[in-house]
């Protein structure tokens, strides 16, 4: 028996209500409107609020609201933003609050990664149990991390390139940790404190190229680094507006079909725990991204693959809807 679910509609706005028939882990999920921020190019590179369905240009909005020549240099970069913090959401809280535009169309730009230039981007292998057994690998003793290189990033609506040298394309919708200030040796206790928000990722997998193994290992970088093969976005929901990170639903969807559903409360490492052991050894900074693992229902197991035309929407509750294009090379 499937699960049951409406697949996600392309002008919901955000604010899709989904009903579960036959699953434990959602009844009812509704996206309600949160403090969004994204980065788009519209001419330039400019960071933006998700409003009422378009996207609220926040240069052009701030220099309208304080009747300024130039807007800030961190309402340009997202990791500037992050670096920033609290004076820096004061700021376009106010805009929000008093700006009337310019507002665009989601068609009208293009979607960046949120944080375009991040120093550091880490994923984990095997941190659901279910992943692990559907993929045949027990589960690590300690967190097992491996680099997506800055090259893989990708924005929302966005197309994912099959490389002409891969034949076994994968998905794997994750939730990823945007940390919002500088840290070493965190404690898993205060490790929420240094968290920026949450965003919805994409660990597309060349499985023919990650496996088999060598006698050196698994081959992370051309199985996971090829570019495009991290999607990110649409945006970035601030920590205030995720109780509990280790609660939230994941769900992904090829050309409408249901591929992937779970739920980070199975996490072996929880969200504290792997900020806690990413940080050992390594200063995590501000726009540094964590891409915390994924559910059960990868195509490797299915021996299904991406394809040119596919269509993938990848959506962690509360955070949002990722939407990404396959493209032949």
């Amino acid at each position: 028996m499937g699960y049951g679910f409406s697949p996600p509609k392309r002008d919901c706005k955000g604010r899709c209500l989904r009903v579960v028939l036959k699953s434990n882990i959602f009844i009812k999920m509704r996206i309600k409107p949160h403090v969004k921020l994204l980065t788009f190019r519209k001419n330039v590179v400019k960071v933006g609020l998700w409003k009422d369905g378009k996207i609220l240009d926040l240069p052009e909005a701030y220099k309208a609201v304080f009747g300024a020549y130039e807007a800030p240099d961190f309402l340009y970069s997202m990791r500037k933003l992050i670096a920033v913090g609290e004076p820096a959401l004061e700021i376009i809280r106010k805009i929000e609050a008093e700006a009337r535009g310019p507002f665009y169309a989601p068609h009208e730009v293009v979607w960046e990664p949120p944080v375009q230039d991040p120093e550091k981007v880490l994923a984990v292998a095997v941190n659901y149990r279910s992943h692990g057994k559907e993929m045949g690998h027990e589960p690590p003793p300690r967190p097992y991390f491996f680099p997506k290189l800055p090259n893989a990033l990708v924005g929302h609506e966005r197309p994912i390139i099959k490389h002409r040298v891969v034949q076994k394309l994968d998905w794997e919708v994750e939730l990823v940790v945007v940390i919002g200030r500088a840290g070493k040796y965190i404690d898993p206790e205060r490790a929420l404190d240094y968290v920026f928000g949450y965003t919805v990722g994409n660990d597309v997998s060349i499985r023919d190229w990650q496996y088999p193994a060598t006698q050196y290992g698994f081959n992370w970088i051309w199985g996971k680094s090829m570019d495009t093969a991290a999607p990110v976005g649409p945006w970035i929901v601030t920590k205030d507006e995720v109780p509990d990170p280790n609660k939230l639903g994941l769900r992904l969807w090829v050309n409408g079909q249901l591929e992937q559903e779970g739920n980070t409360s199975d996490l072996i490492f929880n969200v504290q725990l792997l900020i806690h052991w990413a940080s050992q050894g390594i200063t995590l900074k501000p726009g540094d991204m964590i891409f915390t693992g994924t559910p059960p229902g990868v195509g490797y197991p299915k021996g299904k693959f991406l394809k040119g035309g596919d269509i993938v929407e990848a959506e962690v509750e509360t955070v949002g809807l990722l939407r990404n294009y396959v493209i032949e090379e």
